[in-house]
């Protein structure tokens, strides 16, 4: 029944096409509003979206999966069209979206890949092994890396082990500092490098913030110096920075972030955070929206990638963004000027 209604929706766009987006529903699921970012990513697609005539069902579930599965075993009985979906656990979602599939609900992957499942039909997402290779390539540049015969300590402080991303971002950033660490240029005092190592679950400050308290004391608390963290978003960086000024740091390591969250854009400026991947989750929604309309269109979406996304069932279609980053001498003209944040955001 669901076939035939969406064949007679995308009838109806070709001939009508002002009032057929109106008729199109967009399931939206996004994993959390504990993190700055999701809440920025839900408004823009919804404001996106409802600007280009669809109805959207917006919902967050707390990192909870098991309320992820209900919401969008909701979003399916209430007759959504279309699936927007930021994951959870990108493994989780296989019995649901088969549910989607017999239904012949087209599936987006949103910036994080959904696993295990042939259902998902896109990826919307930013490249994210070049973030973390600008992550990484920007303490080899700082650290004067390819240069310098004095060795520096470095410790790294990966992402939630079951988001797919996490894993792109901590080896873009490995790849660059890896011929540093295999000189001996690059140490890492911990000694804790692979990723099942250096995860954090579910992205949280707290646990960064606990493991880089225990990494001081084991490692730093005799005075040996450490020169940079690797932390692969802004979450994690946050704790690493608490954890650091708590223990008495008066010369803060370079560290890394992701997306330029308002809490850490004011640490760049205040000199606790070197710098952060900006990732305009506004391009990102109007990607999405972009892939929205030819999809109801009849259209085959925009895609930049059939090779790189794996989701170990098929090759997922995508379409890549492009990351930059953020430091004190960049960040007024592309998160102020662009109208990204206000200067009141930011305590200017």
């Amino acid at each position: 029944m669901k076939r035939i209604l969406l064949v007679v929706l995308l009838v109806a766009v070709m001939a009508f096409p002002s009032m057929a987006s109106a008729a199109v529903r967009i399931g939206v699921a996004m994993p959390t509003q504990s993190l700055q970012r999701w809440n920025q990513d839900g408004a823009n697609m919804k404001a996106q979206l409802e600007a280009a005539g669809y109805v959207v069902d917006l919902q967050y579930a707390n990192n909870d999966v098991a309320l992820q599965v209900s919401q969008l075993e909701n979003m399916i009985l209430n007759g959504a069209d279309i699936l927007v979906i930021a994951s959870i656990d990108g493994a989780s979602l296989g019995t649901v979206l088969a549910i989607a599939k017999d239904e012949g609900i087209p599936v987006i992957a949103y910036d994080r890949l959904i696993m295990a499942t042939d259902a998902v039909s896109y990826y919307a997402t930013f490249d994210n092994y070049m973030v973390g290779t600008i992550q990484g390539e920007y303490l080899v540049d700082k650290l004067e890396l390819a240069t310098r015969t004095d060795p520096v300590n470095i410790e790294i402080v990966g992402g939630s082990a079951d988001d797919n991303n996490a894993r792109f971002f901590y080896q873009g950033a490995y790849d660059a500092i890896a011929p540093y660490i295999e000189s001996g240029i690059v140490v890492v005092p911990s000694g804790q490098i692979a990723f099942e190592s250096v995860a954090t679950m579910e992205w949280s400050s707290e646990r960064a913030q606990a493991r880089m308290d225990d990494l001081i004391a084991a490692n730093y608390s005799d005075g040996t110096p450490l020169h940079a963290v690797l932390c692969s978003n802004d979450s994690t960086a946050l704790g690493v920075t608490n954890s650091l000024v708590n223990a008495g740091f008066e010369e803060m390591p370079y560290i890394t972030g992701q997306d330029c969250d308002i809490a850490n854009t004011k640490n760049i400026l205040a000199g606790l955070q070197s710098m952060s991947i900006f990732k305009d989750t506004r391009t990102l929604a109007s990607n999405v929206v972009s892939m929205v309309e030819a999809i109801v269109n009849g259209e085959e979406p925009p895609i930049n990638d059939t090779e790189t996304y794996d989701n170990g069932v098929k090759i997922v279609p995508t379409f890549l963004s492009a990351p930059v980053f953020a430091d004190i001498n960049n960040y007024y003209e592309l998160l102020i000027e662009s109208g990204y944040y206000t200067e009141e955001q930011l305590g200017l």
